[in-house]
């Protein structure tokens, strides 16, 4: 009976080793935003949003880089004013808009903890991002108010978008296992977003940090490297200032006028983001906290405010 036992052990250890210690080169999952996920009154502005990906190691021949990723995406958002009831029908604070895209990119993590992304988008804003039957679904679904206004959407314009973000980690000599610092910008250039963002981001663990290049923080946890028992679990913040030169949610197609209500930007915004960021051997799972300033200038009703929503991420890894 002795030996029977201690076979099983043996046995049970290898399993785990097979299950926990592969190599996990792939990653697929999904991100849900919502404004129902901070308030089930905060319904306004940006509203909803869906993106689902897919991430794998790519061939890495540069010594001064640790990982390269390359991703794909497919995602669509949704914005509303604040009113959406039908006695508000009139009374538009933001444009109705929907925006539908797909997205190809490139990330690249530096052995010195700095991080460079690229990716490019090609998709849809306006009635052919079906942000109205998607907006309807949803709320019919979970019983929720039916919205009025869409016919005051922006109109159809094409998408094309690239955007880049630059992550630099500051004071690396200070090195601490629960807190560190970093500083961040990224920029937005398309026919629907061109705009610029700068701040600073730091992760608190509750848990020993890992490197940037192996951590969730910007997407790095898929590794050629066999992992065993991972753990992660930190809190994250991240205030920023951001500069938009255009948002063809708000202000229409730059290569028409024909959208029935626009705006005009308010250019100079502070964002906030915070949030928990979880991993556990080949789950991911993040929630944040993110705010926007104010985005538009509204001379009729001067009711455009900032607004908050929240955001959930699940990841799988897999071989």
């Amino acid at each position: 009976m002795k030996e029977n036992k201690n076979a099983f052990t043996v046995l049970l250890l290898l399993a785990s080793a097979l299950i926990f210690g592969q190599a996990k080169t792939n990653e697929i999952g999904f991100i849900t935003d919502n404004d129902l996920y901070t308030s089930s009154k905060n319904d306004m502005y940006y509203t909803n949003g869906l993106e689902l990906f897919y991430r794998f190691l790519s061939k890495n021949e540069n010594e001064k880089i640790n990982k390269k990723i390359t991703e794909f995406r497919i995602g669509q958002y949704i914005y509303n004013p604040r009113f959406i009831n039908e006695a508000a029908v009139t009374i538009n604070d933001r444009p109705f808009a929907g925006y539908l895209f797909a997205e190809a990119g490139r990330s690249f993590f530096y052995q010195s903890e700095s991080v460079l992304k690229t990716d490019f988008q090609l998709g849809y804003l306006g009635q052919n991002a079906l942000g109205k039957e998607m907006q309807e679904a949803f709320h019919h679904v979970i019983g929720y108010k039916k919205v009025y206004g869409w016919e005051n959407q922006i109109h159809n314009a094409l998408a094309l978008q690239a955007h880049v973000m630059y992550s630099k980690k500051l004071f690396p000599s200070k090195h601490n296992d629960f807190v560190d610092l970093h500083f961040q910008s990224e920029a937005n250039l398309g026919t629907v977003f061109t705009g610029v963002s700068t701040g600073f981001l730091t992760r608190i663990g509750f848990k020993k940090l890992l490197p940037v290049y192996d951590s969730n923080l910007h997407d790095a946890s898929i590794s050629n490297t066999e992992q065993y028992n991972i753990r992660e679990f930190y809190f994250y913040a991240m205030p920023s200032v951001n500069y938009q030169f255009y948002d063809g949610t708000i202000q229409g197609s730059m290569f028409n006028n024909t959208s029935p209500i626009t705006f005009d930007l308010e250019p100079l915004r502070f964002n906030a983001e915070a949030g928990l960021k979880y991993r556990h051997n080949n789950f991911n799972f993040s929630y944040s906290f993110i705010y926007r300033g104010r985005e538009l200038k509204d001379p009729v009703h001067d009711t455009n405010s900032g607004y908050f929503f929240g955001s959930i991420r699940l990841g799988y890894l897999l071989r």
